[in-house]
């Protein structure tokens, strides 16, 4: 079992920024990719950032060049950097990883970008 722990939405200005955390804990052995996806009202969830074990990133096109995804192995967590935010960036934010055959969630964090 995992258990990942998101934070650091909010709302900022449509231009800025902002970077999300996610913690995880608990067994590691098996993880093999971390990303993230994001949700809208009335729209479908869609992956916006993923990176795997080895450190190879995947990103959404919408964001590539302005979003970064990163890992720190020492502190067990996934960041999203997120720049140049644009009003349609807002929506829930969740951090998700992948061990063996199973898909883990976290909560969501939300991100808010007003114009």
């Amino acid at each position: 079992q995992v258990q990942l722990v998101e934070s650091g939405g909010g709302l900022v200005q449509a231009g800025g920024s902002l970077r999300l955390s996610c913690v995880v804990s608990g067994r590691f052995f098996g993880i093999t990719t971390m990303g993230w996806y994001r949700q809208a009202p009335g729209k479908q969830r869609e992956l916006v950032a993923s990176i795997t074990i080895s450190g190879s990133t995947n990103y959404a096109d919408s964001v590539k060049g302005r979003f970064t995804i990163s890992r720190d192995s020492a502190k067990n967590t996934v960041y999203l950097q997120m720049n140049s935010l644009k009003p349609e960036a807002a929506a829930i934010y969740s951090c998700h990883l992948r061990k063996w055959a199973t898909l883990y969630w976290g909560q969501g964090t939300q991100v808010t970008v007003s114009s």
